[in-house]
């Protein structure tokens, strides 16, 4: 008997006859490999927070190491040699040439400006127009002096209508303004003389709109050269007829002032 204590398990003594399959003689088997394995985790964790500091020292002393090494090849590098004081400079690289210039007309909207006009290219005043070939009598205007004897056969001639500036229904190109731009950017030729020469800037051009859309007395107010006058004059006197302006509900003539400009890029 005593000799069955010796070589049994302290387990086996206290289940022996009992139900082994419950359950509480299983876990009485592995309690002391449980424990061993808690002990040994526990201590791994142990070891593992305590070193993770040495670890980092460590790295950051061999990339500090390695840092000045690094700087100290680079201290160690000669420096390149003086430049010979006697030898000239080498010449500098030439510059880009210019990118090339693209001809460009640019045409701002029609408008009735009240830019100021040299004196040559004011019109006379509608009075003197309208008084032309008129005479006073007594102080009495507008009285045309007839002749007193003669045959009665001449012509009299009627005064010009008036030539307004501003009307109820200002003048319309066929279509309207964005077939003018249309008409114009079709039409217009950069002149060869301006390309080369990079002229640019803008035409000032004033015409006179009639009662029936046709376009007369074609003026230049203010030019640039380069041939860009010319070919805005040519271009506005070949216009079809405008729509007329109206003034009161009738047409008359209105004069108009149109801006065509001319830019190189």
């Amino acid at each position: 008997m005593a000799n069955q204590l010796i070589t049994k398990d302290f387990d086996e003594i206290v289940f022996e006859n009992r139900n082994k399959a419950y359950g509480a003689y299983e876990l009485r088997k592995k309690y002391n490999k449980h424990v061993n394995r808690a002990f040994i985790i526990a201590l791994s964790i142990f070891v593992l927070s305590v070193s993770i500091p040495a670890i980092m020292n460590f790295i950051n002393s061999s990339l500090e190491e390695i840092n000045m090494q690094q700087n100290v090849e680079l201290n160690m590098l000669q420096e390149p040699p003086p430049l010979d004081e006697d030898q000239p400079p080498p010449p500098p690289p030439p510059p880009d040439p210019p990118p090339p210039v693209q001809e460009t007309i640019k045409f701002t909207p029609p408008v009735v400006t009240e830019e100021p006009i040299k004196e040559e290219d004011i019109p006379p005043p509608q009075e003197e127009i309208t008084n032309a070939g008129k005479t006073t009598q007594e102080g009495t205007e507008g009285v045309i002096d007839l002749p007193t004897e003669g045959t009665g056969n001449q012509i009299i001639e009627e005064a010009p209508p008036q030539i307004f500036t501003i009307v109820e229904q200002m003048p319309e190109f066929p279509g309207g303004e964005e077939k003018l731009m249309e008409y114009l950017q079709k039409n217009v030729k950069y002149p060869a003389m301006a390309r080369e020469s990079h002229i640019t800037g803008t035409v000032f051009v004033t015409f006179v709109v009639q009662g029936n859309g046709d376009i007369t007395d074609v003026r230049k107010l203010k030019g640039i050269g380069g041939g860009c006058d010319e070919e805005a004059l040519r271009v506005i006197k070949n216009m079809p007829s405008w729509k007329p302006g109206k003034q009161n509900g009738k047409s008359v003539p209105v004069q108009y002032n149109l801006p065509i400009k001319f830019t190189l890029r």
